[in-house]
């Protein structure tokens, strides 16, 4: 993409192979290239570094280490690799052949999952781990409300709050995603179409709320999560709350308010906060390899269609992760 705008923006060329600049760095032929609604942001309202257009977006990648240089030796020539990487506008994206990076920054692809699959985890998982774990830090036993169950971070999120034995409570649009996220683990399921969730969810845990809210939604969503909050309790999310948020419930029922945003570690680059992202990979990794996790790829397109998968990104009513498979 030469500017932002609509998905017309972005072009299907030619365009020079990266090549390894420095010792500890490995070069990757794509196998796919997971697409996050980030990416359709991005797309849409421009990059984050704006001096470094022409861009090639995709934060989530998956492939074959087809080069390394001489001080990489975690990784060999071969290894299959998956990746949350680039696509921010400062290095070069994974809607692409071949890319580049630190050897540190890649971890090995589990050996349970196909490139496809790989390439759709990165991204929602370290969210969704982060969420969960890291700023909620949810237990056995809690009630966890996950918004939008269905979604690329939500129906990852559900498996994880399962993992940790919490009662997890989520909201979906029809019967149809109502059905896909029980079998995902959830216990409860609101249809938000039809019932105040917050209401639904006060009535389901006895008056109490949840323990635990993880908004993936963000606007009206988190201010209507406050009352839906426990006292005492967490409520995360993913989006800037905005302005006008009446905070007074939030203070007296003593929440504590978290945000998470996984590319921080990219943006401010922070090694150590990336080395605990490849951390998670590889706790990921061991629980799709003895079948405890589970990514839904919902749909599959050549890498010339990005522009119609980022156009039915924006539609909405997305079921778990779109990719873009790479030809080699």
């Amino acid at each position: 993409m030469s500017g932002p705008g609509g998905p017309e923006v972005l072009e299907y060329s030619d365009v020079a192979e990266p090549q390894i600049a420095s010792p500890t760095q490995i070069k990757v032929r794509l196998h796919a290239a997971g697409i996050n609604p980030i990416d359709t942001k991005l797309r849409g309202r421009g990059i984050f570094f704006p001096d470094n257009y022409p861009a090639i977006l995709g934060c989530d990648g998956a492939g074959e280490v087809v080069e390394h240089g001489p001080d990489v030796t975690d990784l060999a020539m071969g290894d299959e690799v998956w990746f949350c990487h680039g696509g921010l506008g400062r290095e070069q994206g994974n809607y692409a052949e071949f890319t580049v990076l630190e050897a540190a920054e890649a971890a090995r692809k589990p050996e349970s999952l196909d490139y496809i699959q790989a390439a759709a985890g990165p991204l929602v998982l370290i969210t969704a781990w982060e969420a969960l774990y890291e700023r909620a830090r949810i237990k056995a036993g809690q009630d966890v409300l996950i918004h939008a169950g269905a979604g690329g971070v939500g129906h990852v999120a559900i498996q994880l709050a399962a993992q940790r034995g919490a009662r997890v409570i989520t909201t979906v649009g029809d019967e149809e995603k109502a059905e896909f996220v029980r079998g995902l683990g959830a216990d409860e399921v609101i249809f938000y179409r039809d019932q105040d969730f917050a209401e639904a969810v006060t009535r389901l845990t006895g008056g109490k709320g949840a323990d635990v809210v993880f908004d993936t939604i963000g606007g009206a969503a988190f201010e209507k999560s406050i009352p839906a909050t426990a006292h005492y309790g967490d409520l995360v999310t993913l989006l800037d709350p905005g302005n006008g948020i009446d905070w007074k419930e939030a203070r007296n029922r003593n929440l504590r308010i978290g945000f998470e945003l996984m590319l921080t570690p990219m943006l401010r680059e922070l090694p150590r906060a990336r080395a605990n992202h490849i951390d998670i990979l590889n706790a990921c990794s061991s629980l799709f390899d003895v079948g405890n996790l589970d990514i839904h790829v919902s749909e599959t397109l050549p890498l010339k269609d990005v522009a119609l998968a980022h156009q039915h990104i924006e539609e909405g009513h997305t079921w778990g992760k779109r990719v873009l498979e790479i030809a080699t």
